[in-house]
This record gives C-alpha cells, sequence and structure tokens, in this order.
C-alpha cells in the first residue's frame, strides 16, 4: 500500500498524462485542418502513448490498493502557429512532465516507497526519449525554415510512425500489452 501523500501526488500525475493527451489530439485536429497529414499522425501517435502513461498509473494505484480520484482537465490549445511552435510547445511540456515525474522519483525515495520507485524508474526512462524525440523534429524544422519541400518530406516520413502501444485497456494494461505483444 503507498502512502496518502504518495496516492495524491500519482492522481495528480494521472491527470497530467491525461492533459497530454488532448493536448497531443488538439494539436493533430490542427495539424489535419492544415493538411500537414504526417504531423496529425506523429501527434496521435503522442495521443495514444500519453493514454498508456496515464493507464499505467492508474492501474498502479488501483494495485497498491489505494483510491483514484481523477480531476478535472483543463481544455487544450486549439490553434497553432507553426509545425514549429507545436514542436516547441510539445518539448517545453514534455519538459514539464519530466520534472513532474523526477519528483514524484523524490517523493517516492523520502516515503522509502521501493515498489513506486522501481515503477516510476519506466517513466525516468520514457521522458529521456520524449525530450529526445522532440529536440530532434525541431532541428529539422529548424533546418527547413521556410523550405516547403523540405517541410513535405518531413511531414511524410512522420507519417509513417505507428502506435506501439497498446490502445484498449478494457480488460487492463497487463491484458493490453499482452495482446498487442508490447
Amino acid at each position: 500500500m503507498i502512502s496518502d501523500k504518495m496516492t495524491q501526488a500519482f492522481n495528480e500525475q494521472v491527470n497530467r498524462e491525461m492533459y497530454s493527451a488532448i493536448l497531443y489530439m488538439s494539436m493533430s485536429a490542427h495539424c489535419n485542418q492544415e493538411g500537414l497529414k504526417g504531423f496529425a499522425n506523429w501527434f496521435m501517435v503522442q495521443y495514444h502513448e500519453e493514454m498508456f502513461h496515464a493507464m499505467k498509473i492508474y492501474e498502479y494505484i488501483q494495485r497498491q490498493g489505494a483510491q483514484v480520484n481523477l480531476g478535472a482537465i483543463q481544455a487544450p490549445p486549439t490553434t497553432f502557429e507553426s509545425p514549429l511552435e507545436m514542436l516547441n510547445q510539445t518539448l517545453a511540456h514534455e519538459q514539464f512532465i519530466t520534472r513532474s515525474i523526477n519528483d514524484l522519483m523524490e517523493l517516492a525515495i523520502s516515503e522509502k516507497d521501493h515498489a513506486s520507485q522501481i515503477f516510476l524508474e519506466w517513466y525516468v526512462t520514457e521522458q529521456v526519449e520524449e525530450e529526445e524525440n522532440d529536440n530532434d523534429i525541431i532541428a529539422q524544422l529548424k533546418f527547413i525554415k521556410d523550405n516547403p519541400q523540405g517541410l513535405m518530406m518531413l511531414d511524410r516520413e512522420l507519417a509513417g510512425r505507428a502506435t506501439t502501444v497498446p490502445t484498449d485497456f478494457s480488460k487492463g494494461i497487463e491484458s493490453a500489452m499482452a495482446a498487442s505483444g508490447a
């Protein structure tokens, strides 16, 4: 069983991950509207990853015998100036999530909650990957600048990204991971 303080922090993180998901869904919708189908795909894959992150924490709280308490989720922005602006916002948001995960880890350490520390290690590693991916695309967009051909080439590349996490959690994370081969 995890402490009340740890439970509250994990519940807050579920909400942050769900906000991340709807932020990326909003970015995907904007990209679709702008005809950037590859960027739309990339952001929709991000949406699925963030929902997976939220569900892992949701189920962890329950497995620890604690109560899940979901809060209201703020509406995300719906329009964006450019793909570069979206990726800069994405990176800033992921850096916020990284700090949040680090705070959770620090709390788990101070609470001597070894199970939560082990659970959170996956998230620490995942955040390194998230920020690296964002930085890579930002570097490409800065290189492309205002070149429409370069933007379309990157858009085609991003269209090839596939969802690698389970998307049906109706029978739980473990079952979803087994069914998807993840």
